[in-house]
């Protein structure tokens, strides 16, 4: 298996330290803090560990709390709030150096049948023939930190492809919306939960990105402040996160300091398999302002 693929697949393995607590360790992205999507798929992972394995997470809905250490392990701590006969409800709080950094509610279900519609799949140009997303230290700006270039440099157990806008979007001003192809880099078990632990690991990455291309706020990083603050998902129908999926993300609003998205997630057969919505900090230095 891929080494990058590999060493998340090692995050998600927790270790069990007692009856509902689980210990997980860190991997330095290059972010001022523990990546957002670890501490999310590391939660839904350990939620998982006390469910009963005939139920699957149908949706899930988390706060960050403060930024976590790379350097340090996180405890998660799973409430057993309920276990219905249709319905399991797990709480999440993840603990480092004594203190919440994240709490997560999440709920389970039975599979049932039932009535089904969907919205329909964008069109949009598919992943093959779109270039690969991948940085390279002589392409940024010189400007960036040395932890800004790691965290651009970052090799991702994910390929991105994102679907070319027109040329007036791609300048501060252009519409908040951006459409993004992705698989992981290496093939993977047939897991259920390891698909679904995965897809919430990506899904943190492109969401808050996509509230600042309205702005002036690509120039000048430093002056730049995005952190986010919740992230809620819902899981419509199985996925294999090994075999390409489209991102459709749209951000309705910025207001306040924060910044807000949503995205719809498809198969490549067109299938809404996920929902996700984020709000997240958005500072935006003194000098700069908005456009638009």
């Amino acid at each position: 298996m891929d080494y990058r693929l590999a060493a998340v697949l090692e995050l998600l393995e927790l270790e069990q330290l007692e009856v509902n607590l689980f210990r997980g360790n860190s991997r330095d992205v290059g972010s001022p803090q523990v990546f957002g999507g670890q501490v999310l798929g590391q939660a839904l992972k350990a939620a998982y560990g006390t469910v009963d394995p005939n139920r699957f997470a149908h949706s899930l809905h988390a706060y960050f709390l403060s930024r976590g250490d790379f350097n340090a392990p996180i405890v998660y701590s799973v409430d057993r709030a309920r276990d219905g006969r249709s319905f399991t409800s797990r709480r999440v709080i993840a603990i480092q150096h004594g203190e919440q950094i994240f709490n997560m509610a999440a709920s389970f279900q039975v599979p049932q049948p039932g009535v089904e519609h969907q919205l329909s799949m964008p069109i949009v140009p598919g992943p093959e023939g779109l270039p690969a997303v991948a940085a390279r230290s002589d392409d940024m700006p010189s400007h960036l930190s040395e932890r800004q270039r790691h965290y651009f440099a970052h090799e991702w157990p994910f390929e991105f492809r994102m679907v070319p806008w027109d040329a007036a979007d791609a300048v501060p001003g252009g519409a908040p919306e951006r459409y993004v192809w992705l698989r992981a880099v290496d093939k993977l078990p047939d897991s259920d939960v390891l698909h679904r632990c995965l897809l919430a690991y990506v899904s943190d990455l492109q969401l808050l990105a996509t509230a600042t291309l309205p702005h002036v706020m690509a120039g000048n990083s430093a002056a730049v402040v995005l952190a986010s603050i919740d992230h809620a998902m819902w899981f419509h129908r199985p996925l294999r996160v090994d075999q390409w999926f489209l991102h459709a993300i749209q951000s309705p609003s910025a207001s306040g300091a924060r910044g807000f998205a949503r995205a719809s997630i498809f198969s490549r057969d067109g299938a809404l398999v996920a929902s996700t919505a984020q709000e997240g900090l958005m500072r935006i230095g003194a000098h700069q302002q908005s456009r638009g």
